[in-house]
């Protein structure tokens, strides 16, 4: 009898929406480089420490866009993100006030329980913030460029990786200094991040050419691409969910078409090869989705285990373990489908950082052995555990790295679990036996539903506001009144505007100060594509969409002690 076996991917999915204003290229949030100096090089030193491990690590190319622009930004030496002009600037004492208002704003966001409550100097930077704040404005006024310089050293002391902190001498020595930066510890601390940034992307692709990663896309800006070929996709899930205005996206197809070819061209320039298959925006997924990207040539996609339970409870199928095996979706030929297991999922995403790493590591492969001992007999069931590459691991201890050292040590040596990638599983022969799907109930990884980006009053008339511009830019791109590079900005911009990031922070359940940031951020993109179609910007772009804005729009965000993204 043979034995059994079962296969696990991993997909750690790396996004970041465009932070830029492109009137100006300024970035207006961090989260970029941020996570780049902390997430992604620590989660591509696990794998590289890790030789036994495969996964798939999916980068959507807007993310990619913006780190080689910052690594052009540290090369140049001039910075268009606040933080670091600030981390770079001689003379703290005598900067802007709006610059002292950003620092005593944006240096404190974090997670305080694992990324600043461990560092006493830095505990001690903001035990004297929240003295003065409580006293006055005023008082804050009263702070040095001395205090402002080890505010903004120690924020980016403790947003750098462990694996980072272990690799280069430099981050334990400014640890240990506690206090007193100079402008040549900062500098220091520049050129270091410079170093990590122009590097990270040439040791993912080492990875996968040794054949241990394989490295997914999505298309180009992340957008929502089920709404943009249908509205009323949102309804499979919800009969009576609200819809905007517009009767639809105009052409939505083309530009999903636009989207998933910009991907691959990004991908092939940076990785030397075209993606076997995409983590799609959200995991959201619709028939007429899949069938486009089949058309497109992808190879495979992954979805949420929602969307597949949702789908077979339609077609009155009751499979407990369906998610335990590939799918094709009829009249969609040479795609396959996979969706995530969502409970292992959401055990490493929000509940594994309160227990022990060792203990987690256990109890995760422990899991994973129930799924192998209670599988029908001849069945070697393939699990997908997927989720965000960056976000989680600051509410582990050490951002995780106890825990990846246990969990991979545990799964390189068992003898019933491999860890593979989509791409080896569909290279195999035979491959694994995909169940078909006579049709498919749209939803993504976010309760199975499109509910988290279209509905809500506020989403919707994002929705339309967007749909008005995409008429203007059809009437203007057809009039031949832009020449072939302002063509490009026009469309660049568009694609921007298309992110679905905008529509999922309108909500009344988002912090205030959160969705008026992205709130500004959406209709300043949606003016600049106005203004590079040559048109003036609505007035209704003044004003925030979401009401509940009113007040954070201009008022400080000091409060927030977590971060968005």
């Amino acid at each position: 009898m043979a034995k059994k076996q079962l296969d696990l991917v991993f997909l750690w999915h790396m996004h970041q929406p465009d932070y830029r204003d492109h009137t100006s290229e300024e970035f207006v949030l961090p989260w970029v480089y941020l996570h780049a100096i902390k997430d992604y090089t620590d989660m591509a030193a696990h794998l590289e420490r890790h030789p036994g491990i495969h996964a798939v690590v999916n980068f959507v190319p807007v993310l990619l866009d913006q780190i080689d622009d910052y690594v052009a930004q540290f090369e140049s030496g001039k910075f268009r993100d606040p933080l670091l002009r600030l981390l770079a600037e001689p003379d703290l004492d005598h900067i802007a006030a709006t610059d002292r208002e950003l620092l005593l704003e944006a240096c404190f966001r974090s997670n305080h329980h694992t990324m600043l409550a461990p560092f006493p100097r830095y505990q001690r930077l903001h035990d004297i913030y929240k003295t003065l704040e409580r006293e006055s404005e005023a008082a804050l006024a009263y702070l040095s460029g001395t205090y402002l310089a080890d505010l903004v050293t120690w924020y980016h002391l403790a947003w750098t990786g462990e694996t980072e902190r272990r690799r280069h001498p430099l981050v334990a020595e400014l640890m240990s200094k506690g206090e007193g930066y100079s402008l040549a510890d900062r500098q220091g601390l520049l050129a270091l991040f410079g170093g990590m940034l122009k590097g990270l992307i040439p040791r993912y692709r080492a990875l996968a050419e040794s054949g241990r990663v394989e490295i997914s896309t999505t298309p180009h800006t992340h957008p929502l691409s089920p709404l943009l070929l249908d509205f009323a996709a949102a309804r499979d899930t919800q009969p009576a969910a609200p819809l905007p205005k517009a009767a639809g996206y105009p052409g939505g197809r083309s530009r999903v078409e636009a989207q998933i070819e910009s991907a691959y061209e990004s991908h092939s320039q940076r990785f030397g090869r075209r993606p076997a298959g995409m983590w799609p925006a959200e995991g959201a997924i619709s028939a007429a989705f899949v069938r486009q990207l089949a058309a497109a040539g992808c190879g495979w996609i992954a979805s949420g285990e929602g969307v597949l339970k949702n789908t077979l409870h339609r077609a009155r199928h009751d499979e407990p373990r369906a998610a335990y095996h590939p799918w094709r979706l009829a009249d969609a030929p040479g795609i396959t489908l996979f969706f995530r297991d969502e409970r292992l999922s959401d055990l490493l995403g929000f509940e594994y950082s309160k227990w022990h790493g060792q203990d987690a590591a256990r109890h995760f492969v422990g899991q994973l052995e129930t799924i192998i001992k209670t599988s029908p007999e001849g069945e070697n069931p393939v699990v997908c555990v997927i989720l965000d590459g960056e976000n989680a691991w600051e509410h582990y201890p050490y951002n995780g790295h106890y825990f990846f050292e246990d969990l991979y040590t545990q799964l390189e040596a068992h003898p019933a679990i491999r860890t593979t990638t989509f791409a080896e599983l569909l290279a195999r022969n035979p491959p694994p036996q995909a169940s078909l799907l006579p049709d498919l109930v749209a939803g993504s990884w976010v309760y199975g539903t499109l509910s988290t980006w279209i509905g809500d009053k506020d989403k919707n008339r994002a929705w339309d506001m967007l749909c008005a511009a995409k008429q203007s830019y059809d009437l203007v791109m057809s009039s031949g009144r832009l020449d072939a590079k302002e063509s490009a900005l026009a469309e660049r911009q568009l694609a921007i505007c298309e992110s679905s990031d905008w529509f999922w922070w309108f909500g009344d359940y988002n912090p205030a100060p959160a969705v008026a940031s992205f709130d500004r951020l959406y209709r300043r993109n949606l003016a600049n594509l106005y203004r590079c179609l040559k048109l003036a910007p609505p007035a209704q772009l003044d004003q925030p969409i979401s009401a509940g804005s009113d007040t954070a729009e201009g008022g400080s965000m000091r409060r927030a002690t977590e971060h968005p993204h």
